[in-house]
This record gives structure tokens, sequence and C-alpha cells, in this order.
């Protein structure tokens, strides 16, 4: 097998994630390319779209949530992600045991000992009667009919155990930070016609066979550790074992196996990478197991330092080199080591770049 270097994968992940030149693809062919848009904070989002392609704005993906095209909602990770009206009514059933993980973990049991799951889902599909409630409400009613229990945390169990799709103005360009107005809604109801059910063994193999090959068109290549730390999922050994055939092999500079689409191209290793500015907690960063194709573990203590926290970086030459934060409409750079002067002048023409689209003034650097 070839063994590829972390240049070529790095050149090979900008590729795919639309880093090594904008694209003209419209925001739902994007989203679509990339499965699912992190997005437990909305505006970051749209900031990760504005790195990818030419000439966006933010009405582009306001649009397509109010149309009910993308959604809202639980997904990779058990996180809040952008994802296609299509693709979520796909594979949140795929993925509903991540989430389900994740509302049997003690944060939630604690609260509910003595409810059967299914009950609260029931409850809390009953209280939303195909309409929508605001996440504190749901909560307040929850709390009425299980006294002495959180309202909050039910609410949450019940979030993560039954689709429920975040209201447009959820998700929508706005104030920065998480939202405090959360609107839910079932998901069926919000996308006019029933969820997919979850599958039989069979059809729940050939559907994870599928994701491994969105997952490779937008990551790849990869091993399988990286397939799952992306989308939760375990087992997933079993099913590229059952996919060699269609499969690509390489070795990473480790030596360890990694995996890609058959027709998938690399691009040269020596093709230039723009600088780029991106959100906080973009899909580059959170794509594998092993990060170092595109950020240092020295490094990633900076940006990711607890907390579930992923900070807003910058890129030159492909490689995380530094942070960034936008404050009282300053965006200040904050490299982490000390930058060539063509690399200073073109991060900082890209950030001016951004400003607008941000709603800042000024652009800064920090020592």
């Amino acid at each position: 097998m070839t063994t590829l270097s972390l240049r070529a994968l790095n050149r090979a992940l900008m590729d795919r994630q639309f880093l090594l030149a904008r694209t003209d693809r419209t925001p739902l062919e994007v989203i679509g390319r990339l499965v699912a848009l992190q997005a437990q904070e909305p505006n970051w989002a749209y900031v990760g779209l504005w790195s990818r392609i030419d000439g966006f704005t933010q009405p582009l993906l306001t649009a397509l949530l109010e149309d009910r095209r993308v959604v809202r909602s639980g997904l990779l990770r058990s996180t809040q992600h952008l994802a296609a009206a299509d693709d979520f009514r796909r594979l949140r059933p795929l993925l509903q045991p991540v989430l389900d993980r994740t509302a049997a973990s003690p944060h939630f049991t604690r609260n509910s000992t003595g409810l059967d799951p299914a009950s609260l889902v029931s409850d809390a599909l009953g209280l939303l009667a195909g309409g929508t409630l605001s996440r504190k409400e749901l909560a307040r009613r929850l709390a009425e009919r299980h006294p002495g229990r959180d309202g909050r945390i039910l609410a949450g169990q019940a979030e993560l155990s039954t689709p429920l799709v975040h209201g447009a103005a959820t998700g929508a360009w706005g104030s920065w930070g998480n939202r405090s107005a959360v609107s839910v809604t079932p998901a069926d109801a919000w996308l006019g016609r029933p969820m997919a059910v979850a599958a039989p063994t069979a059809a729940a193999g050939k559907s994870a066979k599928e994701l491994i090959r969105r997952y490779l068109a937008a990551f790849g290549p990869a091993g399988v550790k990286d397939a799952q730390a992306w989308c939760g999922l375990t087992r997933l050994g079993e099913v590229v074992a059952e996919m060699r055939g269609e499969l690509r092999r390489y070795r990473d500079p480790d030596g360890r196996e990694l995996f890609d689409l058959a027709d998938a191209e690399l691009p040269d290793p020596g093709t230039p990478a723009p600088v780029r500015l991106l959100p906080a907690f973009d899909n580059v960063l959170l794509g594998h197991a092993d990060r170092t194709r595109v950020i240092s573990d020295d490094d990633r203590k900076h940006v990711m330092p607890g907390q579930a926290r992923v900070r807003p970086t910058f890129l030159v030459d492909g490689r995380v080199h530094g942070t960034w934060s936008l404050d009282a409409g300053t965006l200040r750079l904050t490299p982490l080591r000390p930058l060539a002067d063509p690399d200073r002048a073109a991060l900082e023409q890209e950030a001016e770049r951004l400003l607008p689209f941000v709603g800042g003034a000024a652009v800064n650097w920090s020592s």
C-alpha cells in the first residue's frame, strides 16, 4: 500500500472541504457534501460556509432553514448540526444509538430514575402534539407531569431520544453564542412526512456503508477510528471490512491503514493552500480521531481547551496556525507562532474581507 504523507492527507482534506479554493456550488450542495455542518452556535455555521463558498451571504442559508430544506437538530456525536432535510430523515435513525447512549448517561438518568424512557418520549410528543413549543415551555410542562425532577434535563433527554427539529429562527443568523429561545417540533411534522424508521440489520448495514462513502468523500482518506470519532458510531470496522473490495487502501506516516473511495482523486501535495478563517467547531477539526493532518497535538490543546470548546482558528498552508475572536466589533488574530510577512499580509486581507460579514469594524493582532 502507498504511504501518504501528512501533507498529502492535508491537501486531500482541504480539497474535499472546499478550502483549497472557494466553490460555486450552492449552500445546500455544500452542506450535502459535508454530510452535516456543526451548528450548536448558529452563526458559526454561516462563517463556515462563507469560508467555502464564493459569494456566500447569510440570506442564502436562512432561506434554506425557512423553507425546511435544511434542518437543525441533534445528529453526529449527539451535537446540533445542520443537515439537508432528506439526509437528516435518513441518517437520524442510523445515528439514533449514539444519541440514545448520551441520553443514558448519568447526567440524564440521575434525574429520571424510575421513569421509563419510552414514556418520557410519549409525554414529550403528546405535549408537542405535532406542533411547536419552546424548550423552556416543554421543560415546564414535563416538570409538571413529573414533580421533583428537573424539567430542563427531562426535555434534553427527550430531544435526544426522539427526532425533534429546531425552528428556523433558532438556527438563523443572529446573536452570537447559544440561543436561549430554542423552539422544537417533531421532525415528521416539520418535514411534512414521516421520518425513516430504524432499519433491520441488513438495511442498517447498507445505510452504514453509504455513511462511510459519504464520510470518505468529505474527509478521506481516513481510518476506521476516524470515521467512528466523526459520527459516534462504533463497530464500523465490520462495515469497512465488507467494503474492502470497493475501497482503495493507503497507510498514514505511522503505518495505520486508511481507506478511500476508489475513484477519489488526491491533489498534488505541492498544491498551494490559501489562508482561511474557520469558525468555532469547524468540521475540519472534528472529522478525525487523528487530527495531525490539520493541527498538531500541541496546538490542539490551545484550540480545544476543554469543556467541549473548539475555538475559531485560521489556517496557513492548510494547517492551524492560530485562533481568532470577535469582541465588540474587533476581529482579533492570535498566532500560535510567528508568521512570515507574506502570510501575515494574506491573513489580514482575508480577515478584512470577513469583517462586514460578521459585523466587525476592525482587525487587530494579539501578541
